[in-house]
C-alpha cells in the first residue's frame, strides 16, 4: 500500500511509520509539522527507504495536501497528527482546537476531494483511518466497566473534547459523503521514542537522574497501557481489513494504577542500578495536588478487533516496560537533547 501518515515524526506516528516500511513493505509518505513533539531522530531506521518520502506539512494546508495525496497516488491516509497532552491542553487549548478539529477537517476535505478523482480498484480499496484515544470516554468508576464501540462520548478536558469533535467529523464524512473512513480509539501508548513528559518516559528519565517523582493525587488513577508496536500493528491491519464507517477500540488489557506503574519503573532502574548510598528509587516519590478534570480510570475492552480481525498485543505490560525501560538506559542519544532543551529544572511537570 501507499500511504500518507499525518504526524508520523510523533511516539505513535514514527512507530507506526517505521512498522509499515520495515515489517509491511509499504509505501509512506510522512506529513509532519515537527512541531516540538515531532523528531525526524525517531524515523533514522527508515530513513534511507525508497519506500519512504518525508515531508514538513501542516495538515491544515489542504491545497498542499491534496497535491501530495494525487502526486504520490495514495491507497490510504492514516491521521495521527495531533495535540496530545491534557497537561498543555488545560494551559492553552486554542492550539488543540486548530490542530485537531480544524486541522482534521481540512484533511478530510483534501481526502474527500482526491477520493471523488478515484474510479475502479483504487476507489474501491481506499480508505481514511482516524487514530484516537479512548479519552473521549471520558471517566470510568472502579467497577470493573470498560470501553466498547457503543460507549458514549463524555470528554472531561479541552484535549480529550477536541479529540471527541474529531471523531465525530470523521464519522459524519462517511455517513454524509462516502468516504470511506475508520476510526480507532486506543488506551495509553508507551515504548521507544516517547516524548519525555509523558508518564513512563518522564518517571524513567527523572528516576535515572535521582530527581523527584511528583505523583497526581494519590496516584490511584488507572489507565489501561499498551505497548506502542503493538498499537502499529493493529493499526495496519485495521486499515487492511476494517469495515469502512467502523469504529475498534484497541487495548492492552493492563489496568496498573500510575503509582503502580511508577514503582515499577523504580524498581527496575534500582535492579539496573541503585542510586548513591543505595537509596530506592521509590523514596523519590511525593505526591502534589491532582490536576483539573482528572479523569479516574480508563479501561478498553478490544473484543471486537480480537474477534474480527484477530490481533493481540504481544507484549504484556511487564515485558513491555521492562523494555522500554532498558530502551531509555542505551538510547540517550535520541532523549538527551530534548529534555536539555525543553525539561531542564521545574519544567519538568508532573508524572500521575
Amino acid at each position: 500500500m501507499k500511504v500518507l501518515v499525518t504526524g508520523g515524526a510523533g511516539f505513535i506516528g514514527s512507530a507506526v511509520c517505521r512498522h509499515l516500511v520495515s515489517e509491511c513493505g509499504d509505501t509512506v509518505v510522512n506529513v509532519d509539522l515537527l512541531t516540538y513533539a515531532g523528531n525526524l531522530a525517531s524515523l533514522k531506521s527508515i530513513e534511507q527507504s525508497p519506500n519512504y518520502f518525508f515531508h514538513k506539512l501542516d495538515i491544515s494546508d489542504d491545497r498542499a495536501i491534496l497535491g501530495l495525496l494525487r502526486r504520490h497516488e495514495v491507497d490510504a491516509v492514516m491521521h495521527l497528527a495531533a495535540e496530545s497532552h491534557v497537561d498543555r491542553s488545560i494551559d492553552g487549548p486554542a492550539s488543540f482546537v486548530e490542530t485537531n478539529v480544524a486541522g482534521t477537517f481540512r484533511l478530510l476535505e483534501a481526502t474527500r476531494v482526491y477520493y471523488s478523482g478515484l474510479t475502479g480498484q483504487k476507489r474501491e480499496r481506499f480508505r481514511f483511518l482516524h487514530v484516537s484515544t479512548d479519552e473521549v470516554f471520558g471517566d470510568l468508576p472502579f467497577n470493573g466497566s470498560l470501553f466498547d464501540e457503543r460507549t458514549a462520548y463524555r470528554p472531561s478536558s479541552p484535549y480529550s473534547a477536541s479529540k471527541a469533535a474529531s471523531d465525530h467529523f470523521v464519522k459524519a464524512w462517511w455517513h454524509t459523503y462516502g468516504l470511506p473512513t475508520l476510526v480507532t480509539n486506543c488506551s495509553n501508548n508507551y515504548g521507544p521514542f516517547h516524548f519525555p513528559e509523558k508518564l513512563i518516559p518522564l518517571t524513567i528519565l527523572n528516576a535515572l537522574e535521582g530527581k523527584p517523582l511528583p505523583v497526581y493525587g494519590t496516584g490511584a488513577n488507572v489507565r489501561d497501557w499498551l505497548h506502542v508496536e503493538d498499537h502499529a500493528r493493529a493499526l495496519r491491519m485495521v486499515l487492511a481489513e476494517g469495515r469502512p464507517g467502523e469504529t475498534y477500540l484497541i487495548g492492552g488489557r493492563a489496568e496498573r494504577a500510575n503509582l503502580e506503574v511508577v514503582y515499577g519503573i523504580c524498581d527496575l532502574l534500582d535492579a539496573h542500578a541503585r542510586l548513591p548510598a543505595g537509596r530506592p528509587r521509590r523514596h523519590l516519590v511525593s505526591f502534589v495536588v491532582d490536576r483539573p478534570g482528572h479523569d479516574r480510570r480508563y479501561a478498553i475492552d478490544p473484543t471486537k478487533i480480537e474477534t474480527e480481525l484477530g490481533w493481540r498485543p504481544r507484549e504484556t505490560f511487564e515485558s513491555g516496560l521492562r523494555r522500554t525501560v532498558h530502551w531509555y538506559i542505551e538510547n540517550e542519544d535520541w532523549w538527551r537533547p530534548l529534555r536539555d532543551r525543553r525539561y531542564s529544572g521545574e519544567r519538568l511537570g508532573k508524572v500521575g
